[in-house]
């Protein structure tokens, strides 16, 4: 499958299939639609010491980069990403988040997380636990709990089994009593499914030049 990088309206990054028409990101802007969904609306929702992170989709890996960027002191992270179809090394070689405000410096972590091993354990700080899966959500099985989810699959006009309700089920599962889900997402269907298996669904609105986005709580 055909990648090629473009760049979006806020100067970040982002890769786009043709084959697709989909974008691993909004077009009009990256990092702004990362840091408002992922960081504002979810991390820094949760007031807690420990934050365990479940992503699904771990993409370009700028979720994890501004996750560790926006990290509070103190405050212990544990994060699983799942990633089925890993970047190529010369397509995230031509990523440009180190050259991003607060993300200076970043060529080198980036690289090391798109290149660890599957189910290998890595520690961005010694209070920050990373690990990558090399598959998908659907085959992952685990006794552990979660605290926050950063659902950022494919749409659902590309990928529609990673807004199933049996989906839903399963993250409801995983998840912690108050866990939260954020996502870009907010297509209808997906809602219903959510509130069916049990979420407290909140429409927030969206990043800039998106209506709204997508805040579940486990209750």
């Amino acid at each position: 499958m055909k990648l090629e990088i473009e760049i979006t309206n806020d100067g970040s990054s982002t890769i786009f299939i043709p084959e697709w028409n989909e974008r691993y990101h909004s077009k009009n802007g990256a990092l702004q639609e990362s840091l408002y969904i992922y960081i504002q609306n979810g991390l820094h929702y949760l007031q807690k010491d420990v934050i365990r992170i479940l992503e699904i989709g771990f993409g370009t890996g700028l979720n994890v980069l501004l996750t560790h960027a926006h990290q509070k002191p103190n405050t212990f992270i544990d994060y699983i990403t799942f990633e089925p179809f890993p970047l190529s090394q010369d397509i995230y070689n031509q990523l440009n988040f180190s050259g991003l405000k607060g993300l200076e410096n970043s060529k080198y972590l980036l690289d090391i997380l798109h290149e660890l091993p599957n189910k290998e354990p890595l520690n961005l700080n010694k209070f920050f636990s990373f690990m990558k899966y090399y598959q998908t959500i659907q085959e992952f099985q685990t006794t552990q709990k979660f605290d926050l989810v950063y659902w950022d699959a494919f749409g659902p006009r590309v990928q529609p089994e990673m807004w199933s309700l049996e989906l839903c089920q399963k993250i409801y599962q995983l998840l912690e009593n108050e866990g939260i889900i954020v996502t870009y997402c907010s297509q209808g269907q997906f809602k219903r499914n959510l509130k069916q298996v049990g979420f407290e669904v909140e429409v927030l609105p969206g990043p800039p030049f998106k209506r709204e986005m997508t805040r579940a709580i486990k209750k």
